[in-house]
């Protein structure tokens, strides 16, 4: 509808439906009034008939034929009556109100309701519309002397009643009715137009101009109404609905400065680490060669040199984790080249194969062939799927399936390598899922927590992204995703881009 405005085709609507209802009882009004003007006439024309009647009878019957003239031009001077007459059953005027209609034919309308045994009927003579009405006069015996014996219906009383008062009333009346309705609907339209916008239209457009200003940011909008009636109610909850949004932005504001402020300590307590790090890795150093020149100077089986192995496993451990908080803190710039991820795999798993809790497992390689190259720093991604890969090994701590697929996906409308990681060990918790690359969190009484972390963080550098999901009892997937490398054309020199 080529109206925008909801109210202005509710108040449309409302007249057209309103000028309708009225309008249709305005016809039905209109033809009661014309049935009941007719029928007035009709009884009028009908009593004049029969007074007409019984006076002709009664001259008749003394064989005054004089007197029945008489009384036709009388009653013919009633401006309603076009024509008073007798005429004979074959059409001849005998009498008539009007002397020089005497001795012709009467109207074939006239005549037509006669032959037809009517008594009335509505028609139009000389271009006016009348109510035409017949009464055969029957002969009698006090009729034999002047009309004879063999003859029943010695005449016709004819009156044309016109229609013309009635026609000009009824038109009177319509005119009235019509111009009631019209006013009845213009006065009943303002009335609605009036009460909607009033009601309706105004609070509307209050309430969208506050809404405005609510998208624009100001929650300190407010909208107030006494009202009981849905308008009032929609602008309380209006209202109800901002403050609500207040309190939830300061709330949020509130809570993203304590992040902010969380973040600066993390990262201050981070580069701290990093820094003592650095610090310890030397010393350690030091002490790791001390140590192993005083273990070569002890005999084999002096009980002293499994001492120093348990220092030097410790000594391990301490340097592990410092590597890793160097590593966390000031990832290496990643040298991107074009990688055949299946031949990644297979390398890694060449080295993860050597590890001394590979042996109990059953490797599965599934890997799709006719992959495209990824863009990425291949030092890096193996670092990654090598630590992954060993996390499935030390999860089946009692043996079990090892299986890596690879295959070809689309992910939010790129093109992605999809590389999966299958375990078939005891599961991850559901708790656990949540903050399993959460850095310095671990299950393990060896690990660090920064393994996954720095994972997660390698892979996001790549523009990838890593998954897990897991079913207790079951095992445990991980699904790394690394976008597809972009081929330059022959004539470009600029690097792929991934």
């Amino acid at each position: 509808m080529f109206i925008k405005s909801l109210i202005t085709r509710v108040i449309i609507l409302s007249i057209l439906l309103l000028a309708t209802g009225i309008g249709i009882l305005t016809l039905f009004h209109i033809q009661r009034e014309q049935d009941h003007l007719v029928n007035s006439t009709r009884e009028s024309a009908e009593l004049l008939l029969s007074t007409v009647e019984k006076s002709i009878f009664n001259s008749m019957r003394i064989g005054n034929s004089e007197d029945v003239q008489a009384i036709l031009e009388m009653v013919g001077r009633n401006h309603r009556l076009t024509q008073v007459r007798i005429f004979h059953p074959d059409g001849t005027i005998l009498k008539s109100a009007h002397p020089e209609e005497i001795g012709t034919r009467v109207d074939n309308f006239d005549l037509a309701l006669f032959a037809n045994n009517r008594r009335q009927g509505v028609f139009r003579v000389g271009g006016e519309e009348v109510l035409g009405m017949v009464k055969p006069i029957v002969s009698d015996e006090r009729c034999y002397l002047c009309h004879g014996v063999g003859r029943k219906v010695i005449g016709v009383l004819n009156l044309n009643f016109s229609l013309a008062d009635t026609a000009q009333r009824l038109r009177e009346s319509s005119r009235f009715f019509l111009l009631s309705t019209a006013v009845i609907v213009i006065l009943l339209s303002a009335g609605i137009s009036f009460i909607l916008v009033r009601l309706v239209k105004r609070p509307m457009q209050e309430m969208a101009a506050r809404m405005a200003q609510v998208e624009q940011g100001d929650l300190s909008v407010r909208m107030e109404s006494k009202a009981a009636d849905e308008m009032g109610s929609l602008m309380r909850s209006f209202t109800s609905m901002v403050v609500n949004l207040d309190k939830a932005k300061r709330e949020l504001e509130q809570f993203h400065f304590q992040q902010m402020e969380r973040a600066d300590r993390l990262a201050s307590v981070g580069e701290m680490a990093t820094g003592i790090a650095h610090e310890i890795k030397n010393p350690l150093a030091g002490i790791s060669s001390a140590i192993s020149v005083l273990a070569e100077d002890l005999e084999e089986d002096d009980a002293r040199r499994e001492v120093f192995r348990q220092v030097l496993e410790q000594i391990g451990r301490l340097d592990k984790t410092a590597t890793d908080l160097l590593y966390f803190g000031r990832p290496g710039t990643p040298e991107f080249s074009f990688v055949d991820i299946n031949g990644l795999i297979k390398k890694t798993l060449f080295f993860v194969s050597q590890h001394p809790e590979a042996r109990n497992i059953h490797r599965i390689k599934e890997l799709s062939r006719d992959l495209p190259p990824v863009w990425v720093d291949e030092k890096q991604i193996q670092q990654v799927l090598f630590n992954v890969i060993i996390n499935a090994i030390q999860a089946m701590t009692s043996g079990g399936t090892l299986t890596i697929q690879t295959d070809a996906a689309q992910v939010d409308g790129e093109p992605r390598v999809r590389v999966l990681v299958m375990d078939t060990g005891k599961g991850i918790p559901e708790d656990e899922l949540e903050r399993i690359f959460v850095p310095f969190h671990t299950t393990k009484n060896q690990g660090t927590g920064l393994g996954l972390a720095i994972c997660r963080q390698l892979i996001s550098q790549h523009g990838g992204a890593i998954r897990v999901s897991s079913r207790l009892g079951e095992g445990t997937t991980f699904i790394i995703e690394l976008p597809v490398a972009v081929l330059p054309s022959v004539d470009e020199s600029e690097e792929p881009r991934a």
